[in-house]
């Protein structure tokens, strides 16, 4: 007889808490574990994992000693060591076939995979790094990228990505600022959570990373304590999160490896508890981040003990702790409320998957045939990523787009120019795991940017020296690698933002040779272009464009891509004047009272076109609203260029004077507008008072009566238009119910 857990019919919670009250102690501890199989390495292997993690990481899960009492996760079973789709599809079909047979409840495992820039499994698809993601401006086309990843991961019997990350990069020194979507709490929360909508869509689990804080850490240092205070977390870092788990449903949480203040994020209860579930109502699961419950003893020295570590971290709201179960794994003494809670938000998000039901795990994977994951629709996907995210930063010479004329000579210099490491991220199959594997092809093909451009521009020569070409095109950028293993990536930090490998000494050499020199930036992070940009004839960016990166630059060099990429994060014009000043009060930008000047070469927002456009003044319906109403308005943009273009309309709110400093500018609100030549959009926005609610020194967000500005512009710096305003009414406070978002329509 089906016992209530059993039956399809009732509610996801009320079937977990059944199954709950029928298992042991050991068996509920199981669901918080995971195993990390084919994990084990040796102190000389380049292993993705950081030196302070090899000691756990190279300890061998005993599967069968483990299988009686069920089992919680899986870590990554195809981004661990490569294998052939198909075959790595039976064999994760297999291995819950074993893992539901060994368990009296026939539970399979929750399997869990690195999602960042494309399904992390070797022959999948490569899309750009998120920085890329932030440049496009289009959440859509994110949304669409997740989707064709969240369906290629499911059909695999993949359940969780553990992406995107929500970090607001505060100093780009910081290696992991590659896997951030920018600098802009509003740009990360809308690309963000439309990335979330496309994974949850497509059924799987998306994993919000990293609560919080971590990209604040002291000198960008990876695992360093975060310098910032309530109001910055509140203003800053909270709201790209809340959006994703609001408006995206995104059903995971992974917590920080950081501290605030001396409080471990891993085993802060104010955090995990009181805010992410008592106040925002978050009722999925948080995962810890890769042995960071055990860092709770060795690296942050809050527990004497692993047992000890486990027991803070459940008690503050970690629910499973990944990648393998070093603190959790027997109980440890941990009392059974605790167990009991976090093991029902386990199992019911294993319910809500269908992991409960008769012979769940095996019916998502793929049966018979071959598998594909890296088929045409997603190739396309990632080409148009690709293409929308290239910066076209200067073009003062006119050089750009390259002359059709044949017989075009071309000096490409730079490392990077054929290498394919200059396209991919940190969290990339090849830069991840390929890179121990140096017998097996890259999986996919991915043209480095020499190949690209010899296909693009059939009729031109290459050379090797500027001297006597029609134009040089120097390449600079990044490798990606983990744990200082790269310029850019997980523990590659910087000191400062001098380009790397001493690629500055090659844009001295060409600029000095006196043939137009066109830079070209392939990288995870922005770099300090200011000795060389006044020189250049033009200056492209792209931040690790993916597979297809190579064709879409190359595209843009030669006018077939309109560039349309606009910057989610300011380019430094010194290696030294960091932070970047785009969300700093008036007393964080330059002044007279020091003689560093920290002004952004190339500001947040901006991007250049290869057309011209024509910004009407904008109408406002009442310039005067409470503060609890909205305000509508609208613009008219043209294309007056005889190109076809897309123009980024971004809005940003000043507002002049707060009870508190304030940003000079934030970013409240944008829209891609693609014109035709002559052509012309009505752009419609609406702005909601609670856009401009802020957090105040007594911790009360509010939204205050008084004036305020919202500026049309094309970058937080190069604005068209200003709109003044006024908000009438008595201060109101604000809370988790209020509204993240200015809708803006293109007509």
């Amino acid at each position: 007889m089906a016992q209530p857990w059993q039956d399809t019919s009732l509610p996801a919670h009320l079937r977990a808490a059944d199954l709950l009250a029928r298992m042991t102690v050991e068996e509920k501890t199981a669901q918080l574990s995971s195993v990390w199989l084919g994990a084990s390495i040796d102190s000389d292997s380049e292993a993705a994992v950081a030196p302070g993690q090899h000691a756990y990481a190279a300890e061998s899960a005993d599967l069968d000693a483990l299988l009686p009492y069920g089992l919680g996760q899986l870590t990554r079973p195809f981004g661990t060591v490569p294998f052939d789709p198909t075959e790595g599809a039976a064999r994760l079909a297999d291995l819950q076939r074993r893992i539901r047979a060994g368990n009296r409840f026939a539970l399979p495992a929750l399997a869990h995979e690195e999602c960042l820039t494309g399904f992390a499994a070797w022959q999948a698809t490569v899309f750009p790094t998120p920085l890329a993601w932030g440049a496009t401006f289009d959440p859509a086309l994110i949304t669409e990228m997740a989707g064709a990843i969240g369906a290629s991961m499911n059909a695999v019997g993949i359940h969780q990505g553990l992406a995107p990350v929500l970090d607001v990069v505060r100093d780009p020194r910081w290696g992991r600022t590659e896997e951030s979507i920018g600098e802009d709490p509003y740009l990360v929360g809308t690309i963000g959570t439309a990335y979330v909508r496309g994974l949850e869509a497509a059924g799987i689990v998306a994993t919000l990373k990293h609560f919080v804080g971590y990209s604040a850490s002291r000198a960008a240092r990876n695992h360093a304590p975060a310098s910032l205070g309530p109001r910055e977390l509140a203003d800053v870092f909270l709201p790209p999160i809340e959006m994703a788990l609001r408006e995206g449903g995104a059903r995971s949480v992974m917590a920080a490896y950081n501290d605030i203040d001396g409080l471990p994020a891993h085993a802060h209860t104010a955090l995990l508890t009181g805010l992410l579930r008592e106040e925002w109502g978050f009722n999925g699961t948080v995962v810890s981040d890769y042995f960071g419950i055990a860092f709770l003893k060795s690296a942050h020295r809050v527990a004497a003990t692993e047992a000890e570590a486990g027991r803070l971290a459940l008690v503050a709201g970690v629910d499973v702790e990944l990648p393998a179960a070093n603190c959790v794994r027997t109980g440890n003494g941990i009392p059974e409320e605790l167990l009991d809670r976090a093991a029902l938000r386990v199992l019911t998000q294993k319910c809500e998957l269908g992991l409960l039901d008769p012979e769940s795990g095996d019916g998502a994977v793929a049966q018979g045939g071959s598998v594909d994951l890296n088929p045409p629709h997603m190739r396309e996907v990632a080409a148009k990523v690709a293409q929308e995210s290239v910066v076209l930063l200067a073009n003062d010479a006119g050089l750009l787009p390259l002359p059709e004329a044949g017989g075009l000579r071309v000096a490409l210099v730079g490392e990077l120019a054929d290498e394919q490491a200059a396209m991919l991220g940190c969290y990339t199959f090849p830069r991840h795991v390929g890179v121990n594997h140096p017998e097996l092809p890259t999986g996919v093909d991915i043209p480095t940017l020499a190949e690209a451009l010899r296909a693009e521009l059939p009729g031109a020569s290459f050379v090797d020296d500027p001297a006597g070409a029609d134009v040089c095109l120097a390449v600079v950028g990044d490798r990606s690698g983990l744990f200082g293993r790269g310029s850019s990536g997980e523990g590659c930090d910087v000191e400062d933002l001098e380009l790397p490998y001493g690629q500055g000494g090659l844009l001295d050499a060409a600029l000095a040779s006196g043939t137009p020199t066109v830079i070209v930036v392939l990288s995870g992070r922005p770099y300090a272009l200011g000795r060389w940009a006044d020189r250049a004839a033009a200056v492209v960016q792209a931040f690790f464009p993916g597979q297809a990166g190579g064709a879409a630059v190359a595209g843009v060099l030669s006018g077939r891509v309109e560039p349309s990429g606009r910057l989610p994060i300011g380019v430094p014009r010194t290696p030294g004047g960091q932070p970047a000043p785009y969300l700093a009060p008036p007393l964080g930008r330059h002044g007279g009272a020091s003689n560093v000047d920290p002004t952004a070469l190339y500001p947040f927002g901006h991007g250049l076109s290869y057309t011209t456009f024509a910004w009407e003044a904008p109408q406002c319906d009442t310039p005067e609203f409470a503060t609890d109403g909205e305000v509508s308005l609208r613009l008219t943009v043209r294309n007056t260029g005889d190109r076809p273009g897309t123009e980024v309309v971004q809005l940003y709110l000043h507002d002049p004077v707060g009870t508190v400093a304030r940003p000079e500018a934030r970013l409240v609100g944008y829209a891609r507008v693609p014109l035709d030549p002559g052509a012309a959009a009505e752009v419609h926005a609406t702005f909601p008072a609670d856009l401009a609610a802020y957090t105040g020194a007594d911790g009360r967000r509010v939204v205050e009566p008084g004036a305020l500005e919202l500026r049309v512009a094309a970058s937080s710096e190069h604005v068209h238009h200003t709109v003044p305003l006024t908000l009438t009414g008595p201060v109101r406070e604000v809370g988790h119910d209020r509204r993240l978002r200015c809708e803006l329509r293109v007509k």
